[in-house]
């Protein structure tokens, strides 16, 4: 039986969760999950917008860099609606990274060499307002990102 799309929100909803294959093509619909999250709390469409992006490149370095790409393992989404901020939770199982090593980019040197990638992680920090790491290879990674409601 199909049903048609949701298109809001429960009001009173306060943690949202999603557990997906680890495809690209799922990507649009933890887009569309943060988008209607971020539009609830009371966000405007250019926040919204980047914390879809900020989302978006977690769950893509999930998808390339812990799992290589290898479609059967899951990715999990978890977002929670608390008194004063949005906190988006990306888990995964798989090869973890030590966020320490990961270098700030130099973005003038990026664009003049016309490199492709390895902003992610200076994309999230840049639009969310806090992002933390907590690695555990094979057991569990998350990338815990927050933003303020004011």
């Amino acid at each position: 039986m199909l049903t048609k799309p949701v298109n809001t929100l429960p009001k009173t909803q306060k943690k949202y969760q999603l557990k997906l294959p680890s495809q690209a093509g799922n990507l649009s619909i933890i887009r569309g999950l943060v988008t209607k999250v971020a539009a609830q709390v009371g966000l405007d469409a250019d926040e919204a917008s980047k914390i879809e992006l900020a989302v978006d490149e977690a769950c893509t370095n999930v998808i390339k860099h812990a799992y290589g790409n290898s479609q059967g393992q899951m990715l999990d989404i978890l977002i929670k609606v608390e008194k004063n901020k949005l906190v988006i939770i990306v888990s995964d199982k798989g090869k973890g990274f030590n966020p320490s090593r990961v270098k700030t980019p130099d973005l003038s040197e990026s664009i003049r060499a016309g490199k492709k990638g390895g902003l992610g992680i200076c994309l999230m920090k840049t639009l969310m307002d806090k992002v933390d790491f907590e690695i555990k290879p094979g057991l569990k990674n998350q990338v815990r990102m927050i933003k303020y409601l004011t």
